[in-house]
């Protein structure tokens, strides 16, 4: 199939994109800070997925960090609807009434366009609480809509696991499924901790923000392993 293959390229960029551009910011905040006009944006001395010395916005918002990040997101935005319509027409020749169709698609499409929207007002600053509010419920709705759609693609293509099993890897689309029950889990734990006011729990905000970014790319990484190479 076709489609299987074209999944399978773009889930890998999906993957590199995003992490290959923001370690890169991080890198040159940390290590090359004469590039940096503003000396206030120079973070020193830490491993935010250690230690969460910075969150991602304060690593990639200082210029010239956001020439790496704004373009590298939207290009990512734009590989996520293409891979969310593909895997769409691959359960359509599966089952074309797939009770799942419809979610993947709102909530796959619903995280690329909530990704784009943050990309864009990154940087801006407005000092209105309504405005800082519009911009954690945009990055909220990038996570529940990706994690939702992330479910609602493993559970469809565990129901075609036997169907399938010729394309896929069945020990890899275990791990998959593994890995968004625990971002699910995790995400519903640290709703709390996330929302809470002011600088409490700072440092534990930033490390969850950095190891649940890595989670949800890691997906598509995934994707890349679990279909096989050669397809008949």
């Amino acid at each position: 199939m076709d489609k299987i293959l074209k999944v399978k390229s773009i889930s890998i960029w999906i993957f590199l994109i995003p992490f290959i551009s923001i370690n890169t910011c991080l890198l040159l905040i940390l290590e090359f800070q004469w590039i940096f006009p503003n000396q206030e944006d120079i973070i020193h001395n830490t491993f935010p997925y250690f230690d969460g010395g910075a969150s991602i916005s304060r690593t990639v918002r200082p210029y010239p960090s956001w020439l790496i990040f704004k373009p590298a997101m939207f290009l990512t935005s734009f590989l996520l609807i293409k891979y969310w319509y593909l895997n769409r027409d691959i359960i359509i020749r599966l089952n074309k009434d797939h009770k799942n169709l419809k979610k993947i698609i709102f909530f796959g499409v619903g995280s690329a366009i909530a990704l784009t929207v943050h990309s864009i007002f990154l940087g801006i600053k407005f000092d209105n609480d309504l405005y800082k509010l519009f911009r954690r419920v945009i990055m909220l709705s990038f996570i529940l809509f990706e994690v939702a759609a992330q479910a609602y693609l493993v559970a469809t293509f565990y129901s075609f696991k036997d169907k399938i099993n010729k394309y896929i890897n069945k020990n890899v689309l275990k791990i998959k499924l593994l890995l968004v029950s625990l971002l699910i889990i995790v995400a519903i734990i640290c709703v709390p901790i996330i929302s809470w006011p002011g600088d409490k729990f700072k440092f534990l905000k930033h490390l969850l923000e950095w190891d649940y970014f890595l989670g949800v790319i890691t997906f598509y990484l995934l994707t890349f392993f679990m279909w096989k190479k050669k397809i008949n």
